[in-house]
């Protein structure tokens, strides 16, 4: 019985690789590092804009500047707004992947590396309208436009850095119900 085997195991247990996981067959046989796994998604922007092409929400998750922010922007509102309703809401930009989904009157936009899911991204667009929907009871154009602090504070709560921090809409829909509580225990004390 190998060394590494527990005592009850009938198993032999496989070698561990330095970053922790495991080498795939091929990588082990060639004695080559395994590169890390990357997360399902990793997103690098979502934008929310309506169908005149206005601007409501944008979350970066990639440092750029303003003027390259604006310039991107203005070309994806454009290409976006200038497909038909029944073309895919795939779209290859750049060195990137746009994912998209109109609800009602607003277009939910996010940018992919070219090798992420697309179908992952399209259930995190459809999660974080189903927050807001929760949230704001049946979510409008209006809803995000006079309350856009609390898109935020959502869309902060449900994804960290590109990537979904909490699957469970009822964690995260608790933890923003707690946020308001503060800000109601804020007040009254100010």
């Amino acid at each position: 019985m190998p060394s590494g085997s527990p005592p009850h195991s009938n198993t032999a247990s496989l070698p561990e690789h330095s970053d922790g996981g495991f080498p795939s067959a091929a990588a082990a046989a060639a004695g080559q590092a395994q590169p890390l796994q990357r997360p399902a998604a990793a997103m690098q922007f979502m934008l929310l804009f309506s169908r005149q092409g206005k601007l409501r929400l944008q979350k970066w998750y990639v440092p750029l500047s303003d003027k390259e922010k604006k310039k991107i922007t203005r070309e994806l509102v454009q290409t976006v707004l200038a497909r038909k309703p029944k073309m895919c809401s795939f779209l290859e930009w750049r060195d990137l992947k746009i994912v998209y989904k109109r609800y009602a009157s607003l277009y939910f936009c996010c940018a992919i590396e070219d090798q992420d899911n697309e179908l992952i991204t399209l259930e995190i667009i459809h999660r974080y309208v189903e927050l807001l929907d929760k949230y704001f009871g049946s979510v409008c154009e209006l809803d995000i436009i006079f309350n856009f602090e609390k898109a935020y504070f959502i869309l902060d709560e449900f994804l960290l850095g590109g990537e979904v921090q909490e699957t469970s809409k009822k964690n995260v829909l608790k933890a923003i119900e707690q946020a308001d509580l503060l800000q109601e225990v804020r007040y009254l004390f100010s």
